[in-house]
């Protein structure tokens, strides 16, 4: 079986911190994010309820989305 890749724990955020980080007021925005642009991250996973991404990832959809500078 092939290795996956390598994710630090450090990196993994919800979408209350997406927001938080990106300066958007809801974390619903980020559900809509998700939604509307097929190019935003696929989340790595679930932790119980919550969906978890790379920041990495995030970040940079963002700055290539003029959403970061």
């Amino acid at each position: 079986m092939g290795r996956g890749r390598q994710v630090y724990v450090d990196d993994l955020v919800d979408a209350s911190t997406i927001a938080d980080r990106l300066g958007i007021a809801h974390r619903e925005t980020v559900s809509n994010f998700v939604k509307r642009y097929p190019e935003f991250p696929e989340a790595l996973g679930m932790w119980g309820r919550t969906r978890l991404w790379n920041w990495p990832d995030v970040e940079s959809w963002a700055r290539a989305t003029g959403r970061l500078p």
